[in-house]
């Protein structure tokens, strides 16, 4: 069972004020977007934060976003969407049509199709601007997630720099599952891979975000640099059962 709006509101304010405690700690630099997540969730849970003030929210489905998207349209002022689970080739049309930010990025296959849907539609419409997006970064080098490799990142951002229906405009990760400290290495290793490539002049390829942190972790993230947080349970409550 989904939250009232009024809990939901209050669990808003409640992660705001967490953030800014954590950029306080930080101190000076990008105020972190927080991103609500609302997999599973009920689209009402996603209009009742979009009528308490949040902007931008995620989705790890393109199913899902597609659905949820029309019905918060239909409701409030539609916000930014963002895509942030791992991403089929067949659904890029599906993910794309709502101009959802991608997150996930992770391999050529994947970039060919998002750039290849992007000239289709700029064949149909004329001039489309190109497609922001986030390569998602393996920084745990766990074989069982999504995600390029480190050592492969650079090639990964050069294919992103020699398609100009893309622009790719930070990294994103997903570090190893553990307590909030154990995950401060896995955010400090992006940012750092994020230096180093932001070094790389590439057309294309302005690397200013770092999508990282979640319910769990998102304050440390924020501490390591931070500029998405990607907030779910903790705005939300628990994901409601399966039916």
């Amino acid at each position: 069972m989904s939250l009232e709006p009024d809990d939901i509101a209050a669990n808003l304010a409640a992660v705001r004020a967490r953030i800014a405690a954590a950029v306080v700690r930080r101190g000076p630099g990008r105020e972190p977007i927080l991103i609500g997540v609302g997999k599973k969730q009920p689209a009402e849970a996603v209009i009742a934060a979009r009528r308490a003030g949040l902007g931008d929210f995620g989705e790890n489905y393109a199913q899902e976003l597609v659905a949820k998207a029309e019905a918060v349209a239909a409701a409030v002022v539609p916000p930014r969407w963002h895509f942030i689970g791992p991403l089929q080739t067949n659904k890029v049309r599906k993910v794309v049509g709502v101009g959802a930010l991608v997150h996930t990025v992770d391999r050529p296959a994947l970039v060919d199709e998002l750039a290849r849907e992007v000239a289709r539609l700029r064949a149909g419409r004329g001039a489309t601007a190109p497609l922001e997006l986030l390569v998602e970064v393996n920084v745990g080098d766990e074989a069982q997630k999504a995600g390029v490799a480190a050592a492969e990142l650079p090639a990964l951002l050069d294919l992103v720099a020699a398609r100009p229906e893309l622009r790719c405009v930070g990294l994103m990760a997903i570090p190893p599952e553990g307590e909030p400290e154990q995950t401060r290495p896995y955010f400090a290793r992006l940012r750092e891979l994020a230096r180093r490539e932001a070094a790389v002049a590439r057309p294309g390829v302005e690397l200013v975000h770092l999508s990282m942190g979640m319910s769990s972790d998102f304050e440390v993230a924020i501490e390591e640099g931070a500029t998405m947080v990607r907030v779910g349970t903790a705005i939300f409550g628990p994901r409601p059962p399966r039916a």
